[in-house]
């Protein structure tokens, strides 16, 4: 299956992993890229030492690199310790990319900005992005959106069909396997990046006991809320929030936050006793609603594979139940709302949305 994304970066599948903070590290990163797809390591809020160890550990896999922007605001020269491993491309989230873009595109990187909503978007282009990352609600970890990936991602596939035709699109949130890729390249994406799958995969940076709750429970079972970055004792800009696998500590502080802070020292203690022992029904497992896709620990490969395999199966049956026997090259008047080239799936008759 090729799109615009796996030519651009020479990938067997249209698939990155997320820059996941102290998950995503050398071993995941490097075992996604020599798969096929485009591993990104995950810096987070910046560790010098971190990153060098596990640079030590990709294997020598061309992989990219991913930093927090608001924690990169705090201490830029992250930025130079991490382009100076020659990333192929670099992931901004969470804040303004551009003040880091010219050093990012002068490193010879791709340039990948995540946003959550489309007033973001405005800052991304403005950057140079070269690769859009559309964030869902859905999705594990850090975001700041009640936006679900079926209605994101094509409203921000039109809106660069009509301003940057160029820039690349990836969806993120909600994609667990081949059903969630297919539908994500329908809507107009030129990829995924995965994120709470391969953080249920073996190279992740992940505790067993952590990985194994995903396995337990549903997409029911997750909670959106403050309540871990309280007891990590990390303040986060206004409107993020952090999705993770529901436990005793959001059951019962999930919607209380103001009560938590008062209390913060006290429930802080417990959390790092519980994450000293490895213990998930009180420490924070950053999964997303995929969390009822995931029913076994595979090695990252796999899940590519497994993936991609689904996903091209599917687009082949519906084409057929649609009696076309290739993909055609669209025109803007095939979608309704879309001006300019159309994104997604290539076939053989060139760019389409198949």
């Amino acid at each position: 299956m090729k799109t615009r994304f796996t030519e651009r970066f020479q990938l067997k599948y249209p698939i990155a992993c997320a820059p996941m903070a102290l998950v995503a590290g050398g071993a995941l990163a490097g075992a996604v890229s020599r798969a096929g797809g485009l591993g990104l390591l995950g810096g987070g809020y910046g560790d010098m030492a971190w990153m060098a160890q596990q640079q030590s550990l990709v294997g020598g896999a061309t992989i990219g690199g991913g930093l927090i922007t608001w924690s990169l605001d705090q201490t830029p020269e992250l930025l130079d310790a991490a382009l100076a491993y020659k990333p192929i491309a670099f992931m901004l989230s969470f804040g303004d990319p551009r003040p880091y873009a010219a050093k990012i595109k002068a490193s010879g990187a791709a340039l990948i900005c995540q946003i959550q909503r489309l007033s973001q978007l405005d800052e991304a282009l403005e950057a140079g992005a070269d690769v859009i990352v559309a964030q869902s609600s859905e999705a594990g970890g850090h975001g700041m959106t009640n936006r679900a990936t079926i209605t994101l991602v094509p409203e921000v596939a039109d809106i660069l069909a009509r301003r940057a035709p160029d820039t690349l699109l990836l969806a993120a949130g909600g994609i667990g396997d081949g059903r969630g890729l297919a539908a994500v390249l329908a809507l107009g994406a030129d990829g995924a990046l995965v994120g709470s799958r391969l953080w249920a995969s073996q190279e992740a940076l992940v505790n067993e006991n952590s990985q194994a709750r995903a396995i337990e429970l549903t997409g029911d079972d997750t909670d959106r809320s403050n309540v871990f970055d309280i007891l990590r004792d990390i303040t986060w800009p206004p409107g993020y929030t952090f999705r993770a696998l529901t436990n005793t500590m959001t059951e019962r502080w999930s919607g209380n936050e103001d009560e938590l802070l008062l209390v913060a020292d006290e429930e802080r203690e417990k959390y790092n006793a519980a994450m000293a022992a490895n213990d998930y029904t009180i420490g924070h497992s950053p999964c997303g609603q995929v969390a009822g896709l995931i029913r076994d620990i595979p090695r990252a490969a796999d899940i590519l594979e497994a993936m991609d395999t689904q996903a091209t199966e599917i687009l082949l049956r519906l084409g057929k139940r649609l009696q076309l026997p290739r993909v055609r090259e669209l025109s803007p008047l095939d979608l309704p709302g879309v001006a300019g080239p159309q994104r997604g799936l290539r076939g053989e008759g060139g760019s389409s949305d198949g």
